[in-house]
């Protein structure tokens, strides 16, 4: 009897364990609110993963991107080019006039949806991308995004992008 208990409890403790990995990290986002061209679908936030790390887009996704014409080739780059960048110089460059500024153009095309915290919410975004491994990418501020719900506004993607690299530029001198 008592060695059954400690098999189902072993059990239980193993699917628990399986079930955490298949769950974003707490505070990080869950979904991502893609609006293109008048169309708007919210995906998960692992079917842009699986479409950055395979180039396939199913689902939602595959349906939104039909709709709006949008090649998943050219998001998947957008979604997966690095910008290099120290997280403690991009930290304190984030938290002055000048990043400020540049949180506010990024959140016309990345924000909560709530309009409320968004400069916040992607300045650790931002931060916690870099992080890692002195690199953002487009799909690690999205995963890091700290709301259970991202915004992205497709249509912006490339002028946010672009954006954020002629900020990031002059901080490289750093790395």
């Amino acid at each position: 009897m008592q060695h059954r208990t400690h098999q189902v409890l072993m059990a239980v403790a193993l699917t628990s364990l399986g079930l955490g990995a298949l769950v974003a990290p707490a505070g990080a986002a869950e979904s991502v609110r893609l609006n293109y061209r008048g169309f708007s679908r919210t995906v998960p936030v692992a079917l842009l993963t699986a479409l950055a790390e395979t180039g396939d887009s199913s689902g939602p996704l595959n349906g939104l991107l039909n709709q709006a014409g949008q090649n998943p080739a050219e998001l998947r780059s957008l979604l997966t080019r690095p910008l290099p960048v120290n997280s403690v110089v991009l930290d304190r460059s984030l938290n002055s006039g000048p990043g400020e500024w540049a949180l506010d153009q990024l959140g016309d095309s990345i924000h909560t949806g709530k309009g409320e915290a968004d400069r916040q919410a992607l300045r650790s975004a931002l931060v916690l991308s870099a992080s890692d491994d002195s690199h953002i990418t487009l799909l690690e501020v999205l995963q890091k995004y700290p709301t259970q719900e991202v915004v992205l506004e497709g249509d912006r993607i490339q002028d946010a992008y672009n954006s954020l690299a002629s900020f990031l530029r002059p901080l490289s001198i750093f790395l």
